[in-house]
């Protein structure tokens, strides 16, 4: 018995503070708040365990939820939640355009998934709404660089797309 480390006095608290961000970085990657709350679950158990600082709970979390949704789209742990979601769709009014929005956005994850790790949770998280400064603290890195990291993250993006291009 008792083989399970202890969970965190604290984690009740930085549960309530980070989870939305957690939330929302996940969902950012994988286009799905079910899918992104799976992963929120998935971060904050291994954050239990940890014994990250308090203080760096916020930026460990934000990296750990890039990290986390990333290894869902890389692997095929997606495809059941998608198909499942897919029947369950609202109409729009359009339904081609529907199809051709959801198309990019399938597209683009999956060019993220091709990025140099670091570059794709640059990016991620820039786009979840961090800041430079919370980008560089979550990273380690210099807050100087992070600018030059996410551009060369949105072009390397952009050439996966290019390259991966459907021909007409």
């Amino acid at each position: 018995m008792g083989s399970d480390p202890p969970v965190r006095a604290d984690l009740e608290q930085v549960f309530r503070a980070a989870y939305p961000r957690v939330v929302a970085v996940a969902a950012r990657v994988l286009g799905s708040r079910d899918e992104a709350e799976d992963v929120a679950q998935e971060v904050f158990l291994a954050f239990g365990r940890s014994t990250v600082p308090a203080g760096e709970a916020t930026g460990w979390l934000s990296v750990a939820a890039a990290h986390t949704a990333l290894n869902h789209l890389r692997s095929g742990r997606r495809r059941t939640a998608r198909e499942e979601n897919a029947t369950g769709e609202t109409v729009a009014p359009d339904i081609a355009d529907a199809v051709v929005t959801r198309d990019e956005r399938r597209r683009v994850r999956e060019a993220l998934a091709r990025l140099p790790r670091r570059q794709a949770v640059a990016l991620v998280l820039r786009h979840s709404g961090l800041s430079y400064a919370e980008v560089a603290a979550a990273l380690d890195l210099s807050p100087g660089s992070v600018g030059t990291i996410v551009r060369r993250a949105e072009s390397a993006l952009r050439k996966e797309l290019n390259r991966h291009a459907p021909s007409d």
